[in-house]
């Protein structure tokens, strides 16, 4: 392994006590409008929704993916997946779930730890309408986590949905896949990490302390961990 590591000093400004909003909801809201905001401001935050999710399998090994945040309110995070896939399978039988918002160029991250549910079926069938066509026949073409022989066997099948379900520029041509849904991940504690110079980073955490959503501040206390 090479000596030759590069190491950059971070510059982020952290987060404070005083500063920090008062439910979690309320903070990662700033925070992601924020990243959202830079996004198109600059190209140093290509996809601010970028959310990496991990479970664990029948062994209690973990595994980890990126998937797009695609919901976000005071009930919590939620994405769209085959849910015949791998994570979906371990979701099936082990709910437990942690996921992550990370924004590098902006020395920020936001960590949810919780348990999933799936979403409501009329939710997700809004949003499948919404989809562009070729991502509507993607969903149906992949047997997502599944073994494929080759490129080519995937563009077949992508092609011969595309001639099942041609584009007439309507929202119901291609049908909702029985398999195709999502998650929210309903929390337990949401960490916000801020980076500072010298690695002395700010780690400031809301963990659940009674019934209610993101932003019921009476859930949720909040701690400092060291970094």
């Amino acid at each position: 392994m090479s000596n030759d590591v590069t190491r950059i000093d971070y510059t982020g400004t952290g987060l404070s006590e005083e500063e920090i909003a008062p439910t979690p909801w309320q903070q990662a809201r700033i925070w992601v409008d924020e990243a959202v905001e830079r996004s198109r401001a600059q190209a140093d935050v290509p996809e601010p929704h970028a959310l990496s999710v991990a479970t664990v399998d029948a062994d209690g090994l973990p595994n980890v993916r990126t998937v797009l945040m695609r919901y976000f309110d005071e009930r919590g995070p939620g994405f769209l997946t085959n849910t015949s896939s791998t994570k979906g399978v371990e979701l099936a039988a082990t709910s437990a779930i942690a996921a992550s918002l990370t924004w590098p160029s902006m020395f920020r991250a936001i960590r949810f730890r919780g348990y999933a549910v799936l979403l409501d079926r009329a939710e997700v069938a809004d949003y499948f309408a919404s989809r562009p066509w070729a991502s509507r026949i993607s969903a149906w073409a992949s047997r997502q986590s599944q073994p494929v022989a080759s490129r080519a066997e995937l563009e077949e099948a992508y092609e011969a949905y595309a001639v099942r379900w041609p584009d007439r520029g309507n929202a119901d041509d291609v049908p909702l896949p029985d398999f195709w849904g999502g998650y929210r991940i309903l929390c337990d504690e949401v960490e916000f990490w801020g980076g500072r110079t010298n690695r002395l980073h700010d780690r400031l955490v809301f963990t659940r302390t009674g019934d209610g959503d993101l932003d019921t501040a009476d859930a949720w206390s909040l701690s400092r961990r060291q970094p």
